[in-house]
């Protein structure tokens, strides 16, 4: 994997002497919020992470390789210029023998993190079970990599336009666990509550480093999903949101909009009709992933 992998010094030596990494993804600088907040936002992350003692290493494909931590000047690359790749596991081989620039995903950046050695991994929200899944098959690769990559990923939920109820269903069929933190229900990415009871929790950044490892203790090939609330003060609440999204949804379908490019509109729409509402929300719940996420990753470089 030498040959495919580039680590910024700092990650390299972290993970050379088992300090505590974090991984992010960087469709979040290229395809999730407009310049120069989507830089302004990755920066306060890895300033975050520093603070909370892990290292951050945002994940990237650039001349045709994986880079595991960014520096100052790609991370502005990838959040100025403008036909920038959104990498999946599906096109990560491809990206990097055309030697695209690539953002990735979740699903390609808890690939490149388990190539990397990293175990654990913020992000704001996976993907899941579009709405409308009877019609257009759409389910995002981050359930199926979820069930194959050992990685935990720590998110506000599923991101709120899709089909939440679904999107449990085909993680509990993957033997995937859905553990909520401090919280027995699955947060709905903008609002703390979507109504969905878990059966799993965790309370402290500790337990859920030693479910980490007490799943690989196991041999099992799963990631874990972490759901951590966004914090109330800055949440929607969900009768709002849900108003939102019925209206971005009925203008995805009026536009013709698939593929890739849903889930941009999606949210981009939305940040429309809250009239910048949902994107400073967005940019929070994300920060407080970082934070929880650098606790997991100190207490796992804890243990033996």
């Amino acid at each position: 994997m030498t040959d495919l992998l580039t680590f910024s010094p700092e990650v390299a030596s972290a993970l050379a002497d088992k300090k505590p990494v974090l991984a992010f993804e960087s469709t979040i600088i290229s395809h999730g919020m407009p310049y120069p907040r989507n830089a302004e936002t990755a920066r306060e992350a890895e300033r975050i992470a520093r603070t909370a003692g892990a290292v951050p290493a945002t994940i990237a494909v650039l001349d045709g390789r994986i880079v595991v931590g960014l520096t100052e000047p790609q991370l502005e690359r990838l959040a100025t210029e403008k036909d920038v790749l959104k990498v999946s596991r599906r096109d990560m081989a491809w990206a990097l023998a055309a030697r695209r620039m690539g953002a990735t995903t979740v699903s390609a950046t808890m690939l490149a993190a388990r190539l990397a050695g990293i175990s654990v991994f913020a992000t704001g929200g996976i993907g899941g079970v579009h709405m409308g899944v009877e019609d257009t098959f759409d389910i995002s690769a981050d359930l199926t990599e979820l069930a194959s990559t050992s990685v935990m990923v720590v998110s506000a939920g599923a991101k709120a336009i899709l089909d939440l109820p679904r999107t449990l269903e085909v993680l509990e069929t993957l033997g995937v666990p859905v553990v909520g933190f401090g919280a027995s229900e699955f947060p709905a990415f903008y609002s703390r509550s979507s109504g969905l009871n878990l059966s799993l929790r965790v309370d402290t950044p500790a337990e859920a480093a030693s479910l980490l490892q007490a799943q690989r203790a196991l041999g099992l090939p799963q990631g874990i999903l972490v759901a951590n609330p966004v914090p109330q003060e800055w949440e929607i609440p969900r009768k709002t949101m849900e108003r939102w999204i019925d209206q971005a949804l009925q203008d995805l379908s009026t536009r013709g909009v698939t593929g890739k490019a849903v889930t941009p509109f999606l949210l981009s729409r939305i940040v429309e009709l809250s009239g910048g509402k949902s994107l400073e929300t967005n940019v929070k719940l994300f920060h407080n992933n970082v934070r929880l996420g650098s606790a997991i990753a100190v207490e796992l470089s804890r243990m033996p």
